[in-house]
């Protein structure tokens, strides 16, 4: 069985630590789409730490890319293994469109600087290679897309289309570095969400809003923000305002032990994403917890001017604490 899933996030957080990285609270709330967030300078990590991969479900996959779409941020996954194997060190995988790694990859990522070269695709791993730098050293030698493919063992079709961008096995890029030399593979950007070597598609569409979430999103909506409900998440909608500033994580519940503990998540979430936080309630004993704003649901029902929400949501949030 190996190390716990609670040791294992304790490992990558110290890992991100050392590396420089700002890391929120741990999410310890269910249902919970992602552990913890990260962020180092302009990049933020939203990280889902598992034992095995395979417990990464589509649902889950879906709102980590929606979330990172919204807080512009980076959803991924590290893990052990799959099935019966481990994952292999230095190879990116995806899950429901995340990057998928190990902690070793993950530590030469974020602490060495050094990015995975190899990504694991239906059939097998694969390399990015240079398509220009291919087609150059092969012109240089005065090789035909014949004798390349001879060398290679493949097709000159295959020769043709590695020419115009397409990746390559791991074998036949090493073959490639032994005949042309290094410089031919790019690293798998996967801050980008390794956009460059897997086809993501679209962000996927919010999920419909709990009718009692509804009073809520309605208030929101008339302040002017874009709102997107959750479903797995420690808070239940993002906001989106018209500025980036101006971008929110919320929630609602009565004003009990587990409403607090939720509060002070979402504050801790909210300094790594900078965003604003801010919880409703049916009664508040107190105005602020930890710099997310408590707000009572009448406070808010009157309000018409998206001015006066904000001025209130400030007031709040900047509210020492007594």
């Amino acid at each position: 069985m190996g190390m716990s899933r609670e040791a294992l996030i304790g490992n990558v957080t110290a890992m991100l630590s050392d590396a420089g990285f700002t890391v929120s609270d741990q999410c310890v709330i269910r249902p919970k789409s992602f552990d913890v967030a990260a962020r180092r300078g302009e990049d933020l990590v939203l990280l889902k730490v598992l034992g095995n991969i395979d417990a990464f479900d589509g649902p889950t996959g879906a709102e980590m890319r929606r979330l990172g779409t919204y807080l512009q941020g980076t959803p991924i996954v590290i893990g052990l293994r799959t099935r019966n194997q481990d994952l292999k060190p230095g190879v990116v995988y995806f899950r429901h469109g995340v990057p998928v790694m190990s902690p070793d990859t993950a530590m030469d990522l974020f602490l060495e600087g050094v990015p995975p070269l190899v990504y694991a695709a239906p059939g097998g791993l694969y390399v990015s290679i240079d398509a220009d730098v291919v087609h150059d050293e092969r012109e240089e030698r005065g090789w035909s897309l014949g004798r390349l493919a001879n060398e290679l063992g493949v097709s000159r079709r295959t020769v043709a289309k590695y020419e115009d961008g397409m990746n390559a096995s791991v074998e036949v890029a090493m073959q490639l570095e032994d005949l042309f030399g290094d410089g031919l593979t790019s690293p798998v950007d996967v801050l980008d969400g390794a956009e460059d070597v897997h086809d993501a598609e679209p962000t996927p569409d919010d999920p419909d809003a709990e009718p009692e979430d509804q009073p809520i999103i309605t208030v929101l909506t008339m302040a002017g923000f874009d709102v997107h409900p959750t479903v797995r998440a420690p808070f239940k909608a993002v906001g989106e305002g018209e500025r980036r500033s101006e971008r929110l994580l919320t929630g609602h519940s009565a004003f009990t032990e587990s409403a607090v503990k939720r509060a002070r998540i979402m504050s801790s979430l909210s300094r790594v994403t900078r965003t604003r936080s801010v919880y409703f309630v049916d009664k508040a004993k107190r105005d602020s917890i930890e710099g997310t704003a408590i707000i009572e649901r009448d406070e808010v029902e009157d309000i018409r001017d998206p001015e006066d929400f904000r001025d209130l949501l400030k007031e709040r949030a900047d509210a020492t604490e007594a």
